[in-house]
């Protein structure tokens, strides 16, 4: 039984990473920032947004006591936060600058590992923030890596699909080749670990392109090498599953994926319990609370939503989006573009500025964003609608949404996929994206050899103006 808490909307970029502490929620997102939360209300905490780097943060996680919080970014940067001041306490940079995908702590805090483009692990000595080790772990970028519970050792995931076991010095324990085709994008281990005689047993979650989550069983004797035994290959989501978490029983496992859905399992059988459906684009992000019976997901919509477990709703309430006006925060309060409002969003939007009655009226007609955006006096007749005051009343408010959103939000072909600020001077680099020309220069002088947005080899390092994309933004920018 699985219910929508409450959807929270403050970031202004897709979200990629969520996390939980006993008593917080935080979430980061290409905006740059992270929004640190309250989990007795959900309220933002008054020294949040935190800002501190230079490009996108990708990862973010808490100290197992929640007095750190820790993000990484595509600066090559690691910041670590004061949780209850938001105070920076130290900037841990990568050794080679390379960007950072993703970040981890050891449960007792003693380490901190990052994973970068480059394929190479940085572990820092988390007490005192000194480098231990930087080395090369993968011949693709890094983008999954998550230490055991019981803290001696720690696995990698690369974009070329291969799972690694490690110990703390680095050695390798083993080797998990193609363990997900087409790529890994999240491990986790389960917090809980079993110990029979001169044996140790972990539970590890993983997920990647291939649409598949799969539960591993990974043990060792003492004296013998690591193994890691296949339990599960869970299919229910029908396109690649971006991330993946244990509950703190170690009950539940819980993805989410480009399908835009979040799915449920029970960790033990592997069966589906749950399929959540409120997202409206890829669903980027999950995690659960260690103290309550909290699910956060984020979401490319820039949204995240907190589910609550258990709490007797039932399962196809779950799975249906609401649709009432008291479901969803408002997308009028997000930086949602018109155009990508769904039906629901409408509706909500009618109810918050008083025009409940046309609710119905909308439903029927199937009117979601675009075509909300395309209302004037004359079409708002042909809606059927008898009250000349009421359709006056929509005209106008129709009219004050479109001029509040003009200028706000550039479209995101526009913006530079490394900075996520509008572009001045775009070029087309060897993947066929479209990058702001002093950011990607930027990056390839940083020695980053692939491509920022797919993680492979750029062929060449050669730049050709995109004139037609430089004209579409000039024209954009003199109708603002």
């Amino acid at each position: 039984m699985v219910s929508l808490t409450v959807t929270l909307q403050q970031h202004t970029d897709e979200v990629s990473c969520c996390a939980f502490s006993p008593s917080l929620l935080a979430s980061s997102s290409g905006d740059k920032t992270l929004r640190v939360y309250d989990t007795a209300d959900f309220s933002e905490l008054p020294f949040s947004p935190l800002s501190g780097h230079g490009y996108g943060v990708h990862c973010c996680c808490f100290s197992s006591c929640g007095s750190y919080l820790l993000s990484c970014s595509t600066d090559g940067s690691v910041i670590v936060w004061v949780s209850r001041t938001g105070e920076v306490s130290a900037v841990l940079q990568h050794p080679g600058r390379s960007p950072l995908r993703v970040c981890a702590l050891a449960p007792d805090s003693s380490l901190l590992l990052a994973g970068a483009c480059d394929g190479t692990v940085a572990l820092w000595d988390f007490s005192c923030k000194t480098l231990r080790r930087c080395s090369e772990v993968s011949e693709a970028s890094v983008v999954a890596c998550c230490f055991s519970p019981c803290g001696q050792m720690f696995v990698t995931g690369c974009t070329r699909g291969d799972l690694k076991l490690w110990d703390t010095d680095l050695n390798l324990l083993h080797a998990e080749k193609d363990a997900h085709d087409m790529g890994v994008t999240c491990c986790s281990f389960a917090p809980q670990f079993q110990i029979d005689g001169c044996c140790v047993e972990l539970r590890m979650a993983s997920c990647g392109q291939d649409s598949q989550l799969k539960i591993w069983i990974v043990s060792q004797h003492e004296g013998a090498a690591c193994v890691m035994k296949l339990l599960h290959t869970l299919t229910s989501q029908s396109a690649p599953v971006l991330s993946c978490a244990f509950s703190s029983d170690g009950e539940l496992v819980v993805s989410g994926s480009v399908d835009k859905s979040v799915a449920v399992y029970d960790a033990n059988q592997g069966t589906l319990l749950h399929t959540l459906k409120q997202h409206d684009r890829y669903v980027t992000a999950v995690a659960l609370s260690p103290t309550m019976p909290w699910i956060a997901t984020g979401s490319m919509d820039r949204s995240v939503n907190v589910w609550r477990i258990g709490d007797g709703v039932s399962a196809p309430a779950a799975e249906s989006k609401k649709t009432t006006c008291q479901g969803r925060k408002l997308p009028g309060h997000s930086r949602l573009l018109l155009a990508d409002w769904s039906e629901e969003d409408v509706q909500t939007w009618l109810c918050e500025e008083g025009l409940q009655e046309l609710v119905s009226i909308f439903k029927a007609n199937n009117i979601d964003g675009a075509e909300l955006s395309r209302l004037n006096k004359e079409t708002v007749a042909e809606l059927g609608i008898e009250s000349v005051g009421l359709r006056g009343r929509l005209t106008r408010k129709v009219e004050s949404l479109k001029a509040e959103q003009s200028g706000s939000e550039a479209p995101d072909e526009f913006l530079c996929p490394i900075t996520r600020e509008l572009m001045r001077d775009p070029v087309i680099a060897a993947d066929g994206y479209s990058y702001e020309r002093d950011s990607i220069e930027s990056w390839i002088r940083g020695k980053n050899k692939t491509s920022p947005m797919t993680n492979l080899p750029l062929q060449t390092t050669l730049l050709t103006p995109n004139r037609s994309l430089k004209t579409a933004i000039a024209r954009w920018k003199l109708s603002q």
